[in-house]
């Protein structure tokens, strides 16, 4: 009589296989895909004391953000004037997702991140009200747009901005 072997780890669950994730969506459905826009400016993550007041050299560029919590203040900004001594990350380039987006979607991250996850590229993300951005190593950022486009995501060059009437 053959007895049962020890049950793996996982219970119940089939081995999917490939240590892939597992996706409840059926098969037939096709992810959303989305448009991407790059910006050509470089730009530097800057971790400062908290309650840092907004310094000189943080030059406003295609992005520039601040987040204050209790325990530190970032500032995402043009790269060109940042300080040696000042605590950095960088050069990122920055990658818009066309918008706007709709509050009530779901999963807009999670469908762009998961290509740059499985190429090895590491990212910093900054939602605004109108959109998400996507920072990548700029060494990396050719490597991202191709891994978007193998999944069916468009990338192209950033339009100019015109300047706002009045």
């Amino acid at each position: 009589m053959h007895e049962p072997g020890a049950r793996p780890a996982g219970g119940d669950r089939p081995d999917r296989g490939g240590g892939r994730p597992v996706s409840d969506a059926p098969d037939d459905v096709a992810a959303p895909t989305y448009s991407l826009h790059r910006y050509p400016e470089k730009l530097i993550v800057a971790g400062l004391p908290p309650g840092s007041d907004v310094p000189a050299w943080a030059e406003s560029a295609t992005l520039f953000s601040i987040s204050a919590t209790a325990t530190e203040t970032t500032v995402v900004c043009a790269g060109r004037s940042v300080p040696k001594k000042v605590k950095q990350e960088g050069p990122f380039t920055a990658f818009a997702v066309e918008g706007p987006l709709d509050f009530a979607l779901t999963g807009v991250l999670h469908t762009l991140l998961g290509p740059l996850a499985e190429a090895g590229i590491s990212v910093f993300t900054i939602s605004t009200f109108p959109t998400d951005w996507i920072l990548v190593p700029t060494e990396k950022a050719d490597a991202a747009a191709e891994a978007w486009r193998r999944r069916g995501h468009s990338v192209s060059v950033a339009p100019v901005a015109s300047p706002r009437k009045s």
